[in-house]
């Protein structure tokens, strides 16, 4: 495949699209296009013309059900200094105004939308920028867009990959792309814990960094507490829970071997004392309330369970059924934070699931015949979602797609 340069010729035409209109969301759905020149390629830059004049420029693929992803509004035509222009401004975000490098050596340097880069994600994590696109038009300058990055933030080698939904959604499917030099693995910081990230394995650019203020927080709550970390990964919540927190006990549960594996890693990394278990969510938490095991301090962060709208009801569903068991785990007055990283899930969705979960999750009643179950009383503390490195566009919601419920049960 190939790449395309950030420096056009001023003089070069560029293929026309006219859409039906042009708001501040940058992403144009098919539904919205009225034409596309015939000669535009999946992936080049356009003008986009609405109501005969022209509102912008954007990134174009035919074939994708977002046709256009529109990068500048007006008549700024994309070169390389407003490339870098746009990579400055999100460099000096996490740098000068978040300071992120005297706590991690780990971040997001480019959250899509929110950082005006519709289609691309970068995390720095160590020396390494691993990227994901979403998008073949960002597929297509990663290379590029990562030589312009690197010196900005002082690393040394880079990794592109795609979304692993690019082939159904995009049409096309980009082969992973490193650095010469670059190690399958890279160990980083966070507040002084230590993870190895593991790129070959991991999920998405290989390390969730939307989490690190919340598994901070996590932490405060949990001195000399038991621990439960439901779909735990590496091990991010229950190792900060027992290095920054100290816990008394903590038990982590995933589904999957290799990123368990990678948990006790990084548990012996930290010299910390962690239990973990390769099973089902549901099944071993069935075990438990079977045993009738409670802990002080549960945390739920399931994968992303919902990908599309045709899984908003079975997703939804699955989600009111980890809550609901999650719930009886917690002993009464302890914490529970429930995660969602679904963007359709709307907040006050999630809220009301959690309720419902409430009040089906309660105790059993002493002494009733037959015996039934009382609904717990829930009590919000806190609605947290990712770390600001991952910011929120105003004009593009769905770009805070991570709900965090901090809650009390009684």
């Amino acid at each position: 495949m190939i790449t395309c340069s950030l420096d056009l010729p001023a003089d070069q035409p560029l293929p026309r699209v006219v859409a039906k209109s042009v708001g501040l969301h940058p992403l144009l759905y098919r539904k919205r296009i009225e034409r596309i020149d015939r000669e535009a390629r999946p992936g080049d830059l356009v003008a986009v013309y609405a109501e005969d004049r022209l509102a912008g420029y954007g990134l174009v693929n035919p074939k994708a059900e977002i046709a256009v992803r529109m990068l500048s509004l007006g008549d700024q035509r994309p070169d390389e200094s407003w490339w870098r222009s746009r990579l400055e401004t999100a460099v000096r975000l996490r740098r000068e105004i978040l300071r992120l490098e005297g706590v991690t050596d780990s971040y997001r340097v480019i959250h899509a939308e929110s950082d005006g880069l519709p289609g691309l994600v970068v995390d720095k994590l160590g020396d390494v920028l691993s990227a994901e696109c979403f998008s073949i038009g960002m597929y297509l300058r990663a290379e590029a867009i990562l030589k312009l990055l690197s010196p900005l933030v002082g690393t040394k080698h880079t990794l592109i990959r795609t979304g692993p939904a690019t082939l159904s959604q995009e049409g096309f499917e980009g082969p992973p792309i490193a650095s010469d030099g670059l190690s399958p693995r890279v160990t980083i910081q966070e507040f002084g814990t230590r993870f190895r990230v593991d790129f070959a394995g991991g999920h998405k650019t290989g390390f969730f960094c939307d989490q690190r203020d919340n598994r901070r927080m996590l932490a405060s709550f949990c001195s000399g507490k038991s621990v439960l970390d439901l779909c735990c990964y590496s091990g991010g919540f229950a190792i900060q829970a027992k290095k920054l927190g100290g816990a008394a006990e903590v038990t982590g549960v995933d589904l999957d071997e290799e990123p368990l594996a990678l948990a006790r890693e990084n548990a012996n990394l930290n010299q910390v004392r962690v239990r973990f278990v390769q099973a089902d969510a549901f099944a071993y938490m069935r075990d438990m309330l079977a045993n009738g095991r409670q802990y002080d301090v549960v945390v739920l962060d399931p994968p992303k369970l919902i990908r599309n709208r045709a899984e908003l009801e079975e997703g939804t569903r699955k989600h009111f059924d980890l809550n609901r068991l999650a719930m009886q785990l917690v002993v009464g007055g302890g914490l529970m934070v429930s995660c969602t990283c679904a963007g359709l899930l709307a907040p006050d969705e999630f809220l009301r699931l959690i309720y419902a979960a409430a009040r089906q999750a309660g105790t059993e009643i002493a002494g009733s015949s037959p015996p039934r179950r009382a609904a717990r009383t829930c009590q919000i503390l806190a609605k947290t979602g990712a770390a600001p490195d991952h910011p929120v566009a105003a004009h593009c919601p769905e770009t805070g797609y991570l709900q965090a419920v901090w809650m009390r049960l009684l």
